[in-house]
């Protein structure tokens, strides 16, 4: 299992389109894949999931993947919730 610690710096957070291109970069992976603000934690690949934490520019969250291609993933998702745009 591979986990890590980001700060989401995209300009809206995970907010509707963003959070909908994240959720369709995590299903590119093979591995599970969660994301967990604070002490909620929900599947990357479902977008009712990472809509419901309300994820805004400068949180943290942290992203764990389980897996073949884990540490992909994490890299992958890491790049894309700190690009600022």
């Amino acid at each position: 299992m591979a986990e890590k610690t980001v700060e989401v710096k995209m300009k809206t957070g995970l907010q509707a389109r963003q959070a909908a291109l994240f959720v369709q970069e995590a299903n590119k992976f093979t591995s599970d894949v969660f994301l967990k603000k604070e002490e909620r934690q929900v599947n990357a690949k479902s977008i009712m999931g990472v809509m419901s934490l309300a994820i805004a520019r400068g949180s943290s969250v942290t992203l764990i993947a389980e897996g073949n291609d884990e540490e992909q993933a994490i890299e992958t998702l890491t790049a894309l919730v700190e690009k600022e745009n």
